[in-house]
């Protein structure tokens, strides 16, 4: 299994990125998938899921009406947009599956919400 984040950077506050996440070593179309985050000195912390065929999804409260997370199982990626970015957005974005009790892991994508 291989997770592979991108799309992360600087950004202003009130802007917008597109976080994605290559999936491989896996049917992913088979598999829920979820975007976590982990800011300096806190827990790392659940952004958002999907459900394996992309027709249920579910937010953080501190996310929810500015992050749409979705999928494209002919490409074998998930997506996290996020819009209305804040100070408080800033973290490392990781990609996450579950697999026969298993976790796995991306190597992560940082986001800074700085002016």
């Amino acid at each position: 299994v291989q997770l592979v984040e991108s799309g992360g950077g600087l950004v202003q506050p009130g802007g917008s990125l597109r976080l994605s996440c290559a999936a491989s070593g896996f049917t992913f179309s088979s598999y829920a998938m979820s975007w976590y985050r982990q800011a300096p000195g806190s827990e790392r912390e659940l952004v958002a899921a999907i459900t394996s065929a992309g027709g249920g999804t579910n937010y953080a409260e501190s996310v929810k009406g500015r992050f749409t997370i979705s999928r494209d199982n002919a490409l074998n990626t998930v997506y996290l947009r996020m819009n209305s970015l804040k100070s408080e957005d800033t973290a490392v974005y990781y990609c996450y599956v579950r697999r026969f009790a298993r976790d796995y892991w991306g190597q992560g994508t940082q986001v800074t919400v700085s002016s």
